[in-house]
């Protein structure tokens, strides 16, 4: 009788919709009455176990009240009922478990769990139920049809096939049906939860598909392939991500070495790039790769400088070198002495690369201070330094249209030590770069610039969805500050002790002014197989106390003899009014004048080239404002 009153409401409800046939409200319906049974009879055994609770037995109603207690609870509920009662209650415990294990599994998990994450390109019907669609295609800025990024074609044999013109350029970001989900699966795939319910099929509502819509990016093909290009020409492993600080548009992408989508499809080939941990090809250098920042950091010391109103404190730098506590080694320039020697200002500082300067701002700020100016920028501080590694993705500082999209871009936390208790020499370290400042991605390195370049002062959250409206993620910096930031950054590219002046002076001379920052840092990596791409290891013994042998354990080889020698490099472009702020990683690259900021320079020509730079500086006018910056801090 249920199961047939049911039946009939769910007919009345779908009556007006059955005039568009649908071969799936027959099975929704039968869904929703299973599940409505499955209900009511939970409902019926919770009120029998309440209903039996309160009920006293027949016999204990004729039974003397005087009675011992041990016999009257004999009287009220046999030994055979109680056993009842328990059976009931554990099947109802029971029927909560499996809905609420299926619930977690067919809900959350896909969004929570991240080994189901991994291992759900296995299930063939996630795969089937995300090709069962047509995707809609990806198209670049322009959004026309003949620049699209992923788009379908027919086969000779009348196969339609989803195809990348840029395949490889792209593959970190869309990502494959494999492994974690990429920007493909987050805007088309069971991620984006735009399945109808039962209900809703039940109901006959339309329910509109995105897997059918086109989206736009705000990537310029074009730029992109240029980053590549750039990238492959050097030779080595690095990293460049492009925005506009005035919106948040990511403008440019990519990390080397990338893979194919097209033979990722393939298990095997999947699985032996992903073993490849010296490459780490599937991995995108961009928001996933930790680095030591070297100087470029040093723009995030001055912006806490201005912040705390310091910008106008003259340190004196030394041949010998900063001495940040009594038996600490003395810190010095990159030439084991002074760049700029005698008493200088935040500006020269930056201009020269001057790392006595910044560690003793940095000791100045103390870490509350530095904190601050951290935390508007998007990094993660933390008083533990077992915190700082630990990777928390951080999917809040994009702009997006859905928690998928934030989720499938979301940056690793770039992470320093602000421990009130920290001493002075690895506050000092962290000034310029170094110490615990290691765990930069090129992403938040090209944050922390966009907030110098964008006009109020304002860190834009990045979005890659063409038509989304730009959004704040913090107010950094007064735009006052911020034109005088940008002042300091363009020293460095056309001042007289300006560490990347020569390499920017071409582009300065085609009236394109820019700004910037180099760095250069030294990291220790392990020992690869160059057969396996695996690091190599060593057995280490492991001994108690009294020198017995306990165990061991396996320990890679690092290779502290020959250092890798990362370039960095951060551009904003034009300075007057910036439409790009860069970041730039070579690998090996050395000194970051003469392997990153090359890539920066040919960018911004590229951009300007794509119309992506707007209304371009003057060099004259910008000349003089440097000297009068100069002028100003130096007083």
């Amino acid at each position: 009788m249920i199961y047939y009153l049911l039946f009939q409401v769910a007919n009345a409800n779908t009556a007006a919709a059955e005039a568009i046939p649908s071969p799936e409200r027959q099975p929704a319906v039968l869904s929703l009455i299973y599940i409505g049974g499955l209900g009511l009879m939970v409902l019926l055994l919770l009120l029998s176990l309440l209903r039996n609770r309160r009920r006293r037995s027949a016999l204990a109603a004729i039974a003397p009240q005087d009675l011992p207690d041990e016999v009257v609870q004999r009287l009220g509920a046999t030994s055979t009922n109680r056993g009842l009662r328990a059976l009931r209650w554990l099947f109802v415990l029971m029927a909560f478990g499996v809905y609420g294990f299926h619930i977690y599994w067919a809900k959350y998990a896909s969004e929570q769990n991240e080994r189901f994450q991994q291992l759900s390109y296995k299930d063939l019907r996630n795969r089937r139920l995300s090709e069962s669609t047509l995707r809609g295609w990806i198209l670049d800025r322009a959004g026309t049809l003949d620049r699209a990024l992923a788009l379908y074609h027919r086969e000779g044999n009348g196969e339609i096939v989803r195809t990348y013109p840029m395949d490889q350029a792209f593959a970190q970001i869309f990502g494959s049906d494999r492994g974690d989900p990429g920007l493909e699966r987050a805007l088309f795939g069971v991620q984006s939860q735009d399945v109808p319910d039962a209900w809703q099929v039940a109901m006959g509502q339309t329910l509109e598909q995105q897997a059918t819509h086109d989206v736009r990016l705000t990537i310029d093909r074009d730029l992109q392939q240029a980053v590549v290009d750039q990238l492959k020409k050097a030779g080595k492993h690095g990293a460049v991500v492009i925005l506009n600080p005035q919106t948040g548009d990511l403008l440019a992408m990519y990390s080397e070495p990338s893979y194919s989508l097209r033979d990722v499809q393939d298990e095997a080939t999947w699985i032996r790039l992903e073993a490849n941990q010296r490459d780490r090809p599937l991995v995108s250098r961009t928001t996933g790769a930790y680095y030591i920042p070297g100087s470029t950091f040093k723009t995030v010391v001055m912006t806490a400088a201005f912040l705390a109103g310091l910008q106008g404190t003259i340190f004196t730098t030394t041949p010998g070198g900063f001495v940040a506590e009594p038996g600490a080694k003395p810190i010095t320039d990159d030439n084991g002495s002074c760049e700029a020697c005698g008493p200088i200002g935040i500006d020269m500082a930056l201009e020269a690369s001057s790392n006595q300067y910044y560690a003793q701002m940095a000791v100045k700020l103390g870490p509350e201070r530095l904190k601050h100016a951290a935390e508007l920028l998007g990094i993660g501080t933390y008083d533990d330094p077992g915190d700082l590694t630990r990777g928390r993705k951080r999917p809040d500082i994009w702009n997006a249209s859905s928690d998928a999209i934030k989720r499938a871009l979301a940056p690793r936390e770039a992470t320093i030590n602000t421990n009130p208790k920290i001493r002075k020499f690895d506050l000092a370290l962290e000034g310029f770069g170094q110490g615990y400042a290691g765990q930069m991605t090129p992403f938040q390195m090209a944050l922390n610039v966009s907030a110098i370049g964008n006009l109020q002062g304002n860190l834009m959250k990045p979005k890659i969805e063409y038509d989304r409206p730009p959004e704040v993620f913090n107010q950094v910096m007064t735009p006052q500050i911020a034109a005088e930031e940008r002042s300091i950054l363009g020293l460095v590219t056309g001042g007289p002790h300006g560490t990347a002046r020569g390499v920017f002076a071409p582009v300065h001379a085609q009236g394109i002014i820019t700004g910037g920052k180099t760095g250069t840092a030294q990291k220790v990596i392990p020992v690869y197989d160059p057969r396996t791409g695996e690091p190599r290891t060593r057995t280490i013994i492991d001994h108690d106390p009294h020198g017995k042998i306990i165990g061991q354990h396996e320990e890679i080889i690092l290779d502290e003899e020959h250092p890798r020698i990362d370039g960095w490099f951060l551009c904003i472009a034009p300075l007057d009014n910036p439409q790009l702020a860069i970041a730039v990683v070579v690998e090996g690259g050395g000194y970051g004048s003469r392997s990153a900021a090359p890539i920066a320079a040919a960018l911004v020509l590229k951009a300007r080239d794509l119309g992506l730079l707007g209304n371009v500086g003057r060099a004259p006018q910008q000349n003089t404002q440097q000297g009068q910056q100069r002028q100003r801090f130096t007083q």
